[in-house]
């Protein structure tokens, strides 16, 4: 595509309503607003305006009054679509000039009485500008969910390590910084539970002959029953 729009962008410091020809529309967040009290009172800077700011004429700047208030400080971070509107006149002819379409941070559509000519005034509405879609984030886990996979983990780690380690393998970076605290307890739980494991299993230890060798002296009875064997 041979794009014609940027062989038609006029020169100038401050954005035109022909920088918008063509039927297209900008939606600007605005960084700052400058007040000088001059012939055009008011400049609109906005993310990547190029150091062209919008100059709103003084019904778009009742409108923004109207809308988001005086306190132009406040206007920072909002949003605005701006358009061209071929019916804007200036001395009597049609020349063309910038409109508002919708602006954020309003809960509802508003219409209000603007200055069409000396002798008239015309409806004008603005929209609510749609914020935009947020990804859906994981909700933060509970509590009780919290503490239920703490007794998960002490339940495991009663097993042994294995039983641990495999279920520490599958918790969400979350549930394991809840468990993080209590991760060298439960450590030593399971290695303790391994040792005793271990220890119950291992067969007894020799305990030799129980018959009395030649230096243990026996008692009277066992000396009695020795003699009645002997015997």
């Amino acid at each position: 595509m041979n794009d014609m729009l940027g062989t038609i962008v006029p020169k100038s410091t401050q954005l035109n309503a022909d920088d918008l020809i063509g039927g297209r529309s900008l939606t600007i967040c605005v960084t700052k607003v400058e007040i000088k009290m001059d012939e055009q009172p008011v400049a609109i800077h906005f993310e990547g305006d190029g150091g062209k700011p919008y100059l709103p004429g003084k019904s778009m700047r009742r409108v923004l009054v109207n809308i988001w208030g005086p306190d132009a400080n406040a206007y920072v971070g909002r949003s605005m679509t701006l358009y061209r509107d071929d019916a804007v006149k200036f001395g009597g002819v049609d020349v063309g000039g910038i409109r508002i379409s919708h602006m954020s941070h309003m809960p509802k559509a508003v219409t209000m009485a603007l200055t069409a000519t000396k002798a008239q005034r015309k409806p004008f509405t603005v929209k609510p500008l749609a914020e935009p879609a947020k990804p859906a984030s994981t909700p933060p886990a509970t509590a009780p969910a919290m503490e239920q996979v703490l007794r998960d983990a002490q339940e495991h780690a009663a097993r042994g390590v294995e039983a641990y380690r495999g279920f520490w393998s599958v918790l969400t970076k979350p549930q394991r910084d809840f468990v993080l605290p209590h991760h060298e307890g439960l450590k030593a739980t399971a290695a303790a539970a391994d040792a005793a494991r271990v220890a119950a299993e291992a067969p007894p230890a020799d305990e030799g002959d129980d018959w009395p060798g030649p230096d243990v002296p026996p008692d009277d009875a066992a000396a009695a029953a020795l003699g009645r064997v002997g015997a």
